[in-house]
C-alpha cells in the first residue's frame, strides 16, 4: 500500500486528484476513479477524504476516520490511492491543498477530478477561480447535473479553457487554465440516498484488482 509523504518527493507521474467528502464512498466514486487513470492516462489517482467541507455544515458527516477506512479498503492502495492528506496538511480549501502539493511534488503533473454536481456549484467555492489557475480540470457527467453545470457561472467564465475530450489523455500535462468535460457512462448513484437508507446492499464492495 503506497503512503502519500507529507513533506513530498520527486516522483515524476501524472495524478488524479479527486477530493471529496465521500459520506459515504459508494461504486459511483469508484468507477469515476477508475475511468480517469484509462481515459486521461494517469499513473495514480488520489482519493483526498476531506476532513470536512464547508459547503456541507448542517448535514450528516460521518467521522473522518471512518471515511477514510471505507475508501482504504475498496481501492488497491497502489493505483487508486485513499490518503488523508489534507488532514495532514491542515488545509480548509482545495485551492490551498494544490498549491502545496506542486511544491512538494515539483516533478508530478496534476489534474483535477470532479463530476459535474460539483461544476455546478463551483463558483460557491472559496477561491475557485485559483484552483482553475493552478491546475487543469477533468469533469464527468452525472444524471440531472449536466445542464446546470454547463450553463453555471464557473462553466461560462471558463468558456475560452474548454477543449474537446480528445485532449483527455495529454490533459494532465496541459497548462492551466484547461478544462474537459468527458462524454462518458453516467451514473445515479448518490451518497445522500444512501445515508438516507440502512445501505445494506452497498455498505462493502470489493475493488477487482487489476
Amino acid at each position: 500500500m503506497i503512503e502519500i509523504p507529507t513533506w513530498g518527493d520527486r516522483r515524476h507521474i501524472r495524478i488524479g486528484l479527486y477530493g471529496g467528502s465521500f459520506n459515504p464512498f459508494h461504486k459511483g466514486h469508484l468507477k469515476l476513479a477508475k475511468m480517469a487513470l484509462t481515459q486521461l492516462q494517469l499513473d495514480q489517482v488520489w482519493l483526498m477524504v476531506s476532513p470536512g467541507n464547508p459547503l456541507k455544515r448542517g448535514s450528516f458527516m460521518a467521522p473522518f476516520g471512518e471515511r477514510y477506512q471505507r475508501v482504504k479498503q475498496n481501492t488497491d492502495g497502489r493505483r487508486l490511492i485513499a490518503t488523508d492528506i489534507e488532514k495532514r496538511l491542515g488545509t480548509r480549501y482545495s485551492c490551498d491543498t494544490i498549491e502545496i502539493l506542486q511544491t512538494r511534488f515539483p516533478r508530478s503533473h496534476f489534474v483535477w477530478l470532479m463530476g459535474a454536481d460539483s461544476l455546478a456549484q463551483m463558483a460557491l467555492w472559496s477561491h475557485w477561480k485559483e484552483i482553475v489557475r493552478l491546475v487543469p480540470m477533468v469533469i464527468f457527467p452525472r444524471p440531472s447535473y449536466i445542464f446546470p453545470a454547463l450553463k453555471g457561472k464557473a462553466a461560462c467564465c471558463l468558456k475560452k479553457a474548454r477543449y474537446p475530450d480528445r485532449y483527455a489523455p495529454v490533459i494532465a500535462n496541459m497548462k492551466a487554465p484547461a478544462w474537459i468535460f468527458m462524454q462518458t457512462p453516467q451514473t445515479n448513484i448518490s451518497a445522500t440516498a444512501l445515508r438516507n437508507q440502512d445501505m445494506t446492499s452497498d455498505k462493502s464492495f470489493e475493488l477487482k484488482k487489476d
